[in-house]
């Protein structure tokens, strides 16, 4: 199967037209008439990640975060970024990512399933048409009522987490919740907005979680990576309904950073 019609499956899952105006979402190296069989997918393209593609020999790394964000002036092996690019150029690996895009059309229900919750909506919307609405994140009730820390435990369970950080009184009871893969400082005015008690996201500011615990929102803070590894499970369940020819490998990348 060649590299573009992999492509266009996987446009049709979690269209390019709803990725965000700053993203840099989509293929980004590589041949698009080049042959694939074997995909690997991760989160993020880390050096690592680039070497376990070359060592698996597959012929595409498909990752959530964009390896290529900012604009870049040259391709040279001394440069971190110009490395990944060269390492997989030099082995006929071709690289997409699928970011925001993902993250309006298949991160937030994704993960607000993971919740159960009900009477789900957007948090954010960032698109809207006269047949529906969609964005980041989601907002919904829980199955029941809990407390901040029983809430904590489930979030840990739900996404396989070691540890969060949970801003708001452990005994608070909460039902309707706010919750946004990736980084959700920005989510918060909206968390508020939509009546939730507490935003379940990642890299939260000290300063931030200040503001929206005096205003009533308590927040977990999952981790940037913690919620949204949920991409590998995600896409690897993709590929073996909608691609089955394709032989897929999940990264055994690893979240960034220890709480020791």
């Amino acid at each position: 199967m060649i590299c573009k019609e992999i492509l266009d499956k996987l446009d049709q899952l979690s269209p390019s037209s709803f990725a965000m105006d700053w993203d840099n979402s989509g293929f980004l190296v590589g041949d698009g008439n080049s042959e694939v069989s074997r995909v690997l997918i991760a989160v993020d393209a880390t050096l690592d990640v680039v070497n376990e593609a070359v060592e698996k020999k597959v012929n595409l790394l498909l990752t959530h975060h964009p390896m290529i964000f900012d604009p870049i002036k040259r391709v040279v092996a001394d440069d971190v970024i110009g490395k990944k690019i060269l390492t997989l150029a030099k082995n006929n690996i071709c690289y997409a990512c699928m970011h925001t895009n993902f993250d309006v059309m298949g991160m937030a229900d994704a993960v607000a399933d993971e919740l159960s919750l009900k009477r789900k909506s957007v948090l954010d919307v960032t698109y809207e048409d006269d047949i529906s609405k969609e964005g980041l994140g989601r907002i919904g009730l829980l199955p029941r009522e809990v407390s901040l820390k029983e809430l904590a435990e489930i979030v840990k369970l739900k996404f396989h987490i070691p540890n969060v950080i949970l801003y708001g009184e452990g005994d608070r009871i909460v039902e309707k919740v706010a919750i946004c893969g990736g980084s959700g400082g920005f989510a918060i005015p909206h968390a508020m907005k939509g009546g939730a008690q507490v935003l379940i996201t990642g890299d939260i500011t000290y300063h931030k979680a200040l503001d929206a615990m005096e205003q009533g929102l308590s927040i977990i803070d999952a981790g940037h990576f913690g919620i949204e590894k949920i991409f590998i499970p995600y896409m690897k369940d993709f590929f073996e309904k909608e691609l089955r020819q394709i032989t897929v490998f999940c990264s055994e990348q690893e979240e960034i950073g220890n709480v020791l």
